[in-house]
């Protein structure tokens, strides 16, 4: 059963550390990171949009393919867009470097939704998750405020809005090495992701 929410991936766009290449096609364990985002969302999500400034890269893909709104590179500029986009009366996000991320994690997110929330964020002995959470549609325009103001911090808005925080012990239920948040910004992460792999398809 898909959920009543809208599935965001947030592919930014090409990567220093990486020559220029996209993490959203760097191969994990014989799969794209972006094939395996997708089919966690395709059992859970009945729209799917990845916001890239890439989007001709992405037309193979079977999901809506938006922009960014504002001219500002970061993750919250990739957030409005895809709120602005869905449908859906929420959007869950993901980053496009997450190989790992569980499908119970993402239910676990979305089951603690409410009535009068505005989003729900994981929360680790790390801090925030902000890219592995869900955030109501109307917040567009609270977020569209700070861009305009060039605040680009996505905690930084929380503050006007009914958040609510899942803790570290309760993530770990469903993703107790919360693989879930493991992202790829260096080659020795992408090392690391390989050796993962590994483990997890091994019978």
């Amino acid at each position: 059963m898909t959920a009543p929410c809208t599935g965001v991936i947030l592919a930014g766009g090409l990567s220093r550390r990486f020559c220029g290449q996209n993490k959203a096609f760097l191969d994990v364990g014989g799969r794209r990171i972006i094939d395996r985002l997708l089919a966690v969302y395709q059992t859970i999500f009945d729209e799917i949009i990845i916001v890239t400034n890439d989007p001709r890269a992405y037309l193979d893909l079977d999901a809506a393919i938006v922009t960014d709104i504002f001219p500002y590179r970061s993750s919250l500029t990739g957030i409005h867009a895809g709120l602005f986009h869905a449908t859906r009366p929420y959007a869950f996000f993901a980053a496009c470097d997450t190989p790992f991320l569980s499908p119970g994690v993402v239910h676990q997110i979305l089951n603690a939704l409410s009535p009068g929330l505005d989003g729900v964020v994981p929360q680790t002995s790390m801090g925030f998750e902000p890219l592995c959470a869900v955030y109501a549609q109307r917040c567009c325009g609270v977020i569209a405020q700070r861009l305009n103001n060039q605040r680009f911090q996505i905690k930084g808005f929380f503050k006007k809005l009914r958040i609510r925080t899942l803790s570290e012990k309760s993530l770990r239920q469903q993703d107790p090495e919360l693989r879930s948040f493991f992202n790829i910004n260096t080659p020795d992460d992408l090392a690391r992701a390989q050796e993962i792999a590994a483990l997890l398809d091994t019978p």
